[in-house]
């Protein structure tokens, strides 16, 4: 893993993310629903009010992955968690501990900002990633069932 290095994602990172989130996006077979553009990057992820922050993954000097991480609340643990939003490493850079070392910087963060937990969702069908996050010792929560309003039924909702 030597060869793997992590950085800060910067402004100048915007086009590189969203590249990476469009790979993802056909990873995930939801490459249709990506609407993001590079302004929506840098506005959203590098303005100063953001509670939302990325690295990039480098193999060799060469991007190949990328992270977006932001700061929640247990109000149970009364303290901060970290939430992954969402991590993602190209193909041909896979197995060469990437994730593994984006996932540990990430877990030292949660550490370092004294967070009560670190949490993130994968896809139940996502079976290689399953079994990463279970071999570095990472638990399922199947006890809580994600929701998500978004689009008109968020628009709606919000005027009812």
């Amino acid at each position: 893993m030597s060869e793997v290095q992590i950085r800060k994602a910067n402004i100048d990172d915007a086009s590189l993310i969203l590249s990476f989130v469009k790979e993802l996006a056909i990873y995930e077979k939801a490459e249709n629903e990506v609407i993001a553009t590079v302004e929506d990057i840098e506005k959203n992820l590098f303005d100063e009010s953001t509670t939302t922050e990325a690295v990039i993954c480098l193999y060799g000097g060469k991007p190949v992955g990328f992270a977006v991480y932001f700061l929640n609340f247990s109000t149970w643990l009364g303290k901060n968690g970290l939430y992954l939003e969402d991590l993602y490493v190209s193909p041909e850079f896979r197995g060469c501990g990437a994730g593994k070392k984006m996932l540990k910087h990430l877990a030292q963060l949660a550490v370092e900002y004294n967070c009560g937990r670190f949490e993130w969702s994968v896809l139940d069908w996502n079976e290689p990633a399953i079994k990463f996050y279970e071999s570095i010792g990472a638990k399922s929560q199947s006890e809580w069932v994600g929701y998500r309003l978004q689009g008109q039924a968020l628009e709606s909702f919000a005027k009812s």
